[in-house]
């Protein structure tokens, strides 16, 4: 059976980690979820269905300026959640 994901999801999440070890912010479920999504919206999708696929957007991952959107887009994200925490509208 085919599935169909979004790779970039991927990307941004196991970029997430290092870059919010530099920014004093709430790390709580909410608000990496929050940053995850902010930064998915402002950035292309790498959309794959098959391993060969998935090899064409791992090694897309490796381009300089695709890190430097990624690592941007997350920092900017970042930046608007510990501005505007949602953690505590979940009660």
């Amino acid at each position: 059976m085919h599935q169909m994901k979004n790779y970039m999801e991927e990307i941004v999440f196991a970029a997430m980690e290092d870059i919010l070890k530099d920014i004093n912010m709430c790390t709580c479920d909410r608000c990496k979820y929050d940053i995850a999504a902010k930064a998915l919206n402002d950035l292309p999708p790498q959309y794959i269905v098959t391993q060969k696929g998935e090899i064409y957007s791992k090694i897309n991952n490796l381009m300089a300026q695709f890190e430097v959107d990624v690592i941007s887009a997350i920092t900017k994200a970042a930046i608007i959640v510990k501005r505007n925490p949602n953690h505590d509208l979940d009660n």
